[in-house]
């Protein structure tokens, strides 16, 4: 294997996390060790698919010396593909329309010519199904699993997630003393439509007086009566944290007070309420909006929502990241030296290992309800909804 491969290549599929560019380091400085040539792809597979709209060509030429003061840095070196898909490539077709054509042939056929051997994609949920599938026709890849929110699953952390999770403690530490200023009950939505990790462990960290999560459906009236209870033993302000995928559970005394909003949102989109995800409307903010209206309503006290969003996707990586970005990196060139194709690098403390990623693709990593953060959580008199 070591003498087979000779050149390979890199790409980031899907959208920015803190701590790319440490995973292109690794990467490159393990490749360097073995002797092989390392490419970046630019803007996900866009560089190969479309190298006319580049000076380079869409290719980059990746050393030992162009990369190895990036571990630290901001931003992607590469560029990101967000919306990017081989497989549904838009276009313009001969009678002026758009039109989604699949262009993976193509892809795979440009990486033949340019006697690139293998791919190292550094991907989130989305793309790393598309990965399987140009595995699946014929592409040697390793996939790196990238997400703020740790829903990868298969691996215990996503690089970008520490990051995240910095970020959003030190903006809850903010939104926690704006609240006492104000004397008011701050509602603070963080990432998460299907997974809680982001927003439990940010508001275990504030000691937040709940955390509403997608894996317990929440009763808010219960959530109101422990912050009543707050108020009447004396406190003048609290914090809620809630991630927005979070929903109430059956016994939701309270009228939605965002139905009339979704009701206009649906005469002007057929079908859409609102939950249907940014595809559909942009549900950011809702349920921040939602729960502290429906919290005013119960406690009398006032509220302020503030969302979080992509703001926490900013910003350079964490000194977790940063080793967590390098140890990926590399151990994606030891996979492919080591004869592996079509698998994830997973981190399973304390060893990096492979994973096929058809154990990966189409699941999500959500927080078991047996979680050492739920039960350090309760302890500490943290509502959870239920």
């Amino acid at each position: 294997m070591a003498t087979a491969t000779r050149r390979i290549a890199i790409n980031l599929g899907g959208g920015y996390v803190p701590g790319l560019n440490a995973v292109i380091t690794g990467a490159v400085l393990a490749a360097h060790e073995l002797g092989w040539e390392v490419v970046g792809i630019r803007d996900g597979f866009d560089g190969l698919l479309f190298p006319d709209r580049y000076p380079d060509g869409g290719l980059v030429r990746l050393t030992r010396a162009s990369v190895e003061h990036l571990s630290s840095a901001a931003g992607a070196i590469l560029g990101t593909a967000a919306r990017s898909d081989p497989f549904h490539v838009r276009s313009i077709n001969g009678e002026n329309q758009v039109e989604e054509i699949d262009r993976s042939d193509d892809l795979l056929e440009t990486i033949r010519s340019q006697h690139i051997a293998a791919v190292i994609s550094v991907v989130g949920t989305r793309a790393l199904s598309i990965l399987f599938k140009l595995h699946r026709k014929g592409l040697r890849t390793v996939a790196v699993p990238k997400s703020v929110e740790n829903d990868m699953a298969t691996t215990m952390l996503s690089f970008g997630f520490n990051s995240a999770l910095s970020f959003a403690v030190e903006t809850l530490d903010r939104a926690r003393q704006a609240a006492d200023s104000a004397r008011k009950i701050g509602i603070v939505e963080v990432l998460g439509e299907h997974s809680g990790w982001l927003a439990l462990q940010a508001g275990m960290a504030v000691c937040a007086d709940a955390v509403l999560i997608p894996e317990i459906p929440y009763d808010i009236t219960g959530v109101a009566s422990k912050l009543r209870k707050k108020f009447q033993a004396g406190s003048t302000s609290a914090l809620v944290v809630v991630a927005e995928g979070a929903m109430p559970g059956n016994r939701v005394q309270v009228p939605d007070v965002a139905a009339a909003a979704d009701s206009f949102k649906a005469s002007l989109s057929p079908g859409a309420t609102g939950h249907e995800g940014a595809h559909v409307i942009e549900r950011s903010g809702h349920v921040a909006e939602t729960v502290a209206l429906q919290i005013q309503r119960l406690t009398d006290q006032e509220t302020y929502p503030l969302v979080l969003g992509q703001l926490v996707r900013g910003g350079p990586p964490t000194a977790v990241d940063r080793q967590l970005g390098l140890a990926y990196g590399a151990a994606a060139v030891r996979a492919l030296n080591e004869n592996h194709s079509g698998v994830m690098v997973s981190f399973q403390p304390p060893d990096l290992k492979f994973v096929p990623l058809a154990e990966a693709i189409n699941k999500v990593r959500t927080v078991p309800g047996d979680s050492v953060f739920m039960q350090v959580a309760r302890s500490l008199g943290i509502s959870l909804g239920d």
